[in-house]
């Protein structure tokens, strides 16, 4: 079980804002190696930069989340994703995750409840946190 924000409030302490650092860093991440990509397509991906863009972060989040739990936008600010009986993310979570993230995006008011709900609750999960049971947490030392 996750720790409970009551009895170790320190593993929810300042997560949101972590993960909206996270998630900037990310994005440049992303960008990069979209752009390192563009020449492998003989600048066709050019034509098709936003879908090549979504395709590549969607396949860097499944990736790094499957290999420890967090993006390297996560390590830099030092939180993990956790699944519900505390373990680390799996490739399985990894994948079910990025499909909630990648939906709440494609659907803007979600992903304002998903905001909203990350200030707000007790554990700051947003709303595919809550569907999955996931937690964000300042990672232990």
């Amino acid at each position: 079980m996750t720790p409970d924000p009551e009895l170790q409030p320190d593993f929810y302490d300042g997560v949101p804002s972590k993960r909206l650092l996270a998630w900037v860093a990310d994005a440049v991440i992303i960008a990069g190696l979209t752009l390192l990509v563009i020449p492998f397509t003989a600048f066709v991906g050019l034509f098709f930069l936003p879908f090549l863009y979504l395709v590549i972060g969607f396949a860097y989040r499944v990736v790094t989340l499957a290999r420890g739990s967090a993006t390297w936008g996560m390590r830099l600010m030092a939180i993990e994703l956790r699944r519900p009986d505390d373990r680390l993310f799996d490739l399985g979570y990894a994948v079910m995750h990025t499909l909630g993230y990648s939906f709440s995006l494609a659907v803007a008011p979600l992903q304002l409840v998903s905001i909203v709900l990350m200030l707000s609750t007790e554990r700051r999960q947003g709303l595919t946190d809550l569907v999955l049971g996931t937690v964000a947490l300042n990672r232990r030392s």
